[in-house]
């Protein structure tokens, strides 16, 4: 396991360490969630008291596999803490998300969640945020029309796709459009309202005003949580 790969591992068993006993959990989704929801299970197995929500597919069949007891979204009121990655993150725990295609999800998590921890190494810290794009889930529906829209704004990109040349779809059957920015993003706040007003996008992947913790992981194995 390399330094990168060690930092993930010890962040997530942090993270797990974390969870109390008779908790609501949302898990999210990435590399560095499926260490979290390893620890997570290790400590169920150990007689830890949990029941999960998941922002993916992926990661509530590994919860599964580990006997955990799962619910969708729709069957609770209620998410007491939900734990997940991001791509990027700046000093006032502004987020970018999504490289995985699930930032919807994830985000409706941490909205409804009375708290949410992030978990990140050290090489996804960024002074400003913009060095990594930032996906868009945009309807099927009017897709081309939306994209020449957000173009004529500046905000220019590419539609995801997958290793065989063929469109990405996300869980929900969406578009992924993934910006990309020549300078570092200056306000984040106003990007987002910018182009949440366009007609068909249904979520960015900026995640501001949601991380309560941040877990960072380094490469020389120490830990820190930043509040």
């Amino acid at each position: 396991m390399d330094k990168a790969e060690q930092a993930k591992k010890n962040i997530g068993e942090k993270a797990a360490s974390l969870v109390q006993d008779g908790m609501i959990v949302g898990l999210g989704s990435g590399s560095t969630a499926a260490f979290f929801i390893d620890s997570l299970i290790k400590r169920f197995k150990e007689g830890l008291s949990i029941t999960v929500v998941s922002s993916s597919k992926e990661s509530l069949e590994r919860a599964k596999e580990g006997n955990i007891k799962t619910y969708t979204l729709n069957e609770v009121d209620k998410i007491d803490l939900t734990i997940d990655g991001a791509d990027e993150i700046d000093p006032e725990k502004r987020m970018i998300k999504g490289g995985g295609g699930c930032h919807l999800q994830e985000k409706i998590l941490a909205y409804n969640s009375k708290e949410m921890i992030v978990m990140v190494d050290e090489s996804k810290l960024s002074k400003k945020l913009g060095t990594k794009k930032l996906p868009i889930e945009i309807l099927y529906y009017g897709a081309v029309l939306t994209e020449k829209k957000l173009r004529e704004m500046g905000y220019k990109g590419f539609f995801r796709k997958v290793k065989d040349g063929t469109l990405f779809f996300t869980e929900n059957a969406n578009l992924i459009y993934d910006i990309e920015f020549d300078n570092p993003i200056e306000d984040p706040e106003k990007v987002q309202t910018e182009i949440l007003r366009v007609p068909g996008v249904l979520e960015t992947g900026l995640f501001l005003g949601l991380a309560n913790k941040v877990i960072v992981g380094y490469f020389d194995g120490q830990i820190k949580i930043l509040d």
